[in-house]
């Protein structure tokens, strides 16, 4: 039976965490004290339960939770040995532990165990750390909450910053909380519901303050030609400027990208101090731990054409990066952890927008709202008085913190696809649905694109989130379309890695039946459409320098002769030699292009429902229902080909086992030996 406190705990802990006002996502902790009874000595023991480190307040589960004997927690006093060695603390933790399971303690469990109050919530508001980040912080904090709210000076999270905080409340028994400097806020309540409510008056209260009395244009004036361009020209620059910006951003690792255009983001870029708050950076350690300190601004005005942005982002890298390396050398000690690269972790480009940066799609995207958040605590900070964020040099404390590198070490190993992003076509079903949602499953961002946007939509949704999966419209017969599928791809996940033309259609008929339109039909959308997908993907693929994989759906029918087959076997091989012909071409860009020849695959086919499969099984006199198991009969293997053998296939191909293959092609027809490749 859940804790009564752990139940007030969580439903506090997810309103909270359920309002971007209150805090970033996984940012701040909270926590509640209890009594339960201690199994092996049937007594009462006090216990505290804190989120563990990684969790988001908003989905906190009570598995999230670190429960520790409250008793023990400040036994830790007596033995703490000093700020030069308080990292010592972190593994003292686990000695505080109380049962089994559970979450591990964080940085910040001295916080709430140290401070006597039987409830604690710290968060990252923007209107409290645009106080904390003030040049004035601390005036601010007695004009704005009177004797209610101490300000406690910048000190980096840890044993010496809860001993700080028990104290101050110790000593200002009227406090309901403090403002941290440089970081965030802490509040207390004897209740679960007066330190929300408690936690919700200071925020309110700051935001209520910045409101009233801050300046209109915190950013300064509007710098002409820096202002949003209108939202289809912004778009479609963004499109164009995608490719690149990954590349940049994953110069040292392949990264995922997020774009935004909100308001938020394009009014900053507009401002006239834009530049100079950009390179003072973020201040809160969530914010830069997921932004790093700053990030790339491109210098150029919202209609500088995209060549000449291409151009100056790449001579703006080459800065950035050596400006990270001096950074880095500047702080840098023995024990330090290594350079974890030196590439944006965010880019700004004025009138267009924000691209953000991370190892997966979730990291990429909340990298972004990280930043807003920033934007929103210099917004205030500057309103209010001027921003001035924690020195650099303590920022580099918390980045190469080793206690962070182990949180990192910790993680775990990521999938064979992770950070790939692929575009499937023809993917809202059969073959081209199987390769999605395997290639999804092996950690891949995933565009479906289908000429139905609904089932291609649906079909996205069954993988999961935007997170994971992105349903687009696409006639890939249609030059425009596919360009227009592309770009929403560069937009969805921030580039492309592996791009696989799936979609196709057949018409079962012999010579002297098959129309002009027929051949047409076919051939527009399996030759031309891979063509045109392949060309259109290649110049993002090129331009990125990150290398991918373009994989063509092809058939056995692209070598075999068959009956009553002419206008579908013909562009099939047309499908075959692209692949020869691109993987020549493309090589040299480290794109590899392969091709998979199935057969006889009809369950879940589209083709085959369509009515293929009862003109195929017209022509071999058998029964529809009997298609199957007829072309199983016929291989070597005597085994029925299904959509997710092809897509086994292709996660093989696009994997890092054959990364030194190209231009091949697989069958995957349970033997077929009149179609052979070699």
């Amino acid at each position: 039976m859940t804790n009564p406190a752990v139940a007030d705990l969580i439903a506090r802990s997810n309103r909270l965490g359920a309002d971007p006002k209150n805090t970033n996502y996984a940012g701040g902790n909270t926590s509640a004290k209890g009594t339960e009874t201690d199994p092996v000595t049937g007594e009462p023991v006090v216990l505290m339960w804190v989120k563990g480190s990684g969790g988001d307040l908003g989905t906190l589960t009570e598995s999230g939770l670190a429960a520790l004997r409250l008793d023990r927690m400040h036994s830790l006093v007596n033995v703490y040995p000093g700020i030069d060695r308080e990292d010592e603390m972190v593994a003292a933790f686990d000695y505080c532990l109380h049962g089994k399971g559970g979450a591990a303690p964080s940085i910040d469990t001295a916080m709430h165990g140290l401070v006597d109050a039987p409830h604690v919530d710290h968060l990252h508001p923007d209107s409290g750390i645009a106080i904390a980040t003030a040049v004035d912080g601390e005036e601010l904090t007695k004009k704005i909450f009177g004797d209610k709210v101490v300000w406690v000076p910048w000190r980096r999270p840890g044993f010496q910053l809860g001993l700080d905080i028990a104290e101050i409340k110790a000593q200002n028994p009227q406090a309901v909380g403090t403002i941290l400097g440089g970081h965030g806020i802490t509040a207390w309540g004897d209740t679960s519901d007066e330190c929300e409510r408690n936690s919700l008056w200071m925020i309110e209260q700051a935001q209520a303050y910045i409101d009233e009395h801050g300046a209109a244009d915190p950013f300064g004036a509007v710098r002409s030609g820096y202002e949003a361009l209108p939202e289809a020209e912004r778009r479609a620059k963004a499109a164009a400027l995608a490719a690149t910006i990954r590349g940049i951003a994953s110069h040292d690792a392949p990264m995922v990208g997020h774009f935004t255009d909100v308001d938020v983001v394009t009014d900053f870029l507009a401002g006239e101090k834009a530049p100079a708050l950009a390179e003072l950076g973020t201040s809160c350690p969530d914010h830069f731990l997921r932004t790093k300190v700053k990030p790339l601004i491109l210098d150029l005005p919202a209609d500088a054409s995209v060549e000449d942005s291409i151009a100056r982002l790449k001579e703006l890298h080459e800065a950035y990066r050596a400006d990270y390396a001096a950074y880095y050398e500047r702080y840098a000690t023995e024990d330090s952890p290594a350079m974890r690269g030196a590439d944006p972790l965010i880019v700004l480009v004025p009138g267009v927008g924000m691209f953000s940066y991370g190892k997966n799609k979730q990291t990429a995207r909340v990298a972004g709202e990280f930043y807003v958040n920033a934007i929103n605590v210099m917004r205030g900070a500057e309103a209010l008085s001027t921003y001035a964020p924690i020195d650099e040099s303590e920022k580099f404390r918390i980045e190469y913190w080793a206690l962070e590198e182990a949180k990192l070490q910790r993680l775990p190993k990521p999938k064979s696809h992770q950070g790939r992003i692929a575009l499937v076509t023809g993917a809202a079903s059969g073959i081209g649905k199987a390769i999605a949602t395997r290639l999804a499953a092996e950690g891949a961002c995933v565009v479906i694109a289908d000429l139905d946007l609904e089932k291609a939509q649906a079909a996205a949704a069954e993988l999961g989130g935007t997170d994971v999966a992105v349903g687009v419209a696409a006639n890939v017969a249609d030059e425009a379309a596919v360009q227009r599928a592309i770009d929403e791809a560069l937009l969805a996940f921030g580039g492309l890695d592996l791009v696989v033309n799936n979609a196709g259609l057949s018409l079962s008929k012999p010579l002297l039946e098959t129309t002009e339109k027929d051949w047409d039909l076919q051939h527009d959308v399996m030759a031309k459409g891979s063509f045109l997908v392949s060309k259109a993907a290649a110049k993002a693929l090129i331009e990125q320098q990150l290398g991918g994989d373009i994989i063509y759906i092809s058939s056995k029918n692209s070598v075999f002769a068959g009956p009553n087959n002419i206008a579908y076997s013909a562009t099939k091989a047309d499908q075959a030699h692209q692949v020869r012909l691109l993987a020549v071409e493309l090589g040299e860009h480290g794109v590899r292009v392969n091709g998979i020849n199935p057969d006889g695959v009809v369950r879940g086919s589209g083709i085959f429902a369509g009515g293929w499969g009862a003109n195929r099984a017209k022509t071999y006199g058998i029964d529809e229902a009997e298609l199957g198991q007829y072309y199983a009969n016929r291989t070597i293997l005597k085994r029925e080909v299904v959509p997710e053998n092809v897509a086994d296939a292709v996660y093989v191909l696009t994997g890092p086992e054959l990364s030194r293959t190209t231009g091949l092609h697989i069958p995957v027809d349970s033997g077929v030996a009149q179609a052979f490749v070699r």
